[in-house]
């Protein structure tokens, strides 16, 4: 599933992918939103009750938000910085790294909520952001943008745009090629 990346991506690959990146992306959402109330795949909200808390002079938790949103883009950061580095590397799979970080990091936080009480909520939710951060920016590389898996604002986006397409056929010619995404 990993091996085949950009244009050697087939929709098949791509199918595989999503399903899986996309379920593992569900769990850690559901899950952050009922242990701890917040969403924890994407920014979106995160940035609009940062900017209401400052506007509202609530600095501290503006600032919280602010994390969250910087946690899930050092995720992104470093999974494509990783893929990056690797890249030159033929005999290392680019996304081997990025993929064990989540896995481990979503293990460690599975271990600790178990075991204990936890003790800074806030912490783990810019844990999960980051995970999220580094799975969203692990599949965009895969998939050559075309797969997202943490949110889904982009995705019903993207299909809107192609199924108007669909509908204006001289305009459109390659609608194939819509049909198979």
């Amino acid at each position: 599933m990993f091996r085949h990346q950009g244009k050697k991506g087939t929709l098949k690959h791509n199918l595989q992918i999503a399903i899986v990146l996309s379920f593992v992306a569900g769990i850690v959402n559901v899950t952050g939103f009922l242990a701890f109330h917040q969403l924890t795949t994407n920014v979106t909200g995160h940035f609009a009750l940062f900017i209401n808390d400052v506007a509202d002079f609530k600095f501290w938790r503006g600032t919280v938000y602010f994390l969250y949103i910087l946690a899930f883009l050092l995720g992104s950061f470093i999974s494509s910085f990783l893929i990056e580095k690797f890249k030159a590397n033929k005999k290392t799979n680019v996304f081997v790294f990025s993929t064990l970080i989540e896995v481990v990091t979503l293990v460690i936080i599975a271990l600790i909520g178990d075991v204990s009480a936890v003790k800074y909520p806030d912490l783990i939710v810019c844990t999960l952001l980051f995970t999220m951060g580094l799975q969203n920016a692990l599949v965009t590389k895969i998939s050559n943008a075309v797969v997202r898996t943490t949110h889904l604002t982009g995705l019903f986006t993207d299909l809107g745009i192609e199924l108007t397409q669909l509908l204006f056929p001289t305009a459109y010619p390659n609608r194939h090629k819509i049909k198979q995404t």
